[in-house]
């Protein structure tokens, strides 16, 4: 599974992907991986997207990000809460809910 997180390629959001892919694995969830990137570059990814989610500092791009993705998968925003702590377990919790992993 591909979660994907897309931001302004801002260093909080590489840390948070290092935290989920650290749950992943507590969790023994092997195909899980996250990855993040800039909005600019979803256009080239949209096709191997399970999750997109949206760093809260561009939540105002949610419209324009679900037009890319085009109903080929969820779009959801990070909690600002479980970004600012760089909570991986509540962010991949979040991701796999979406998909209806949990």
């Amino acid at each position: 599974m591909n979660i994907y997180l897309v931001c302004n390629a801002g260093m909080s959001t590489s840390i948070l992907v290092k935290k989920m892919q650290d749950e992943a694995e507590k969790q023994n969830l092997s195909d899980i991986h996250v990855e993040a990137f800039s909005v600019e570059i979803l256009d080239e990814k949209v096709d191997t997207a399970d999750v997109v989610l949206l760093g809260p500092q561009i939540r105002h791009m949610l419209n324009d990000v679900k037009k890319i993705i085009n109903g080929k998968c969820p779009v959801e925003v990070i909690d600002m809460r479980d970004y600012g702590m760089i909570n991986g377990k509540k962010v991949l919790e979040k991701a796999l809910k979406l998909v209806g992993n949990k």
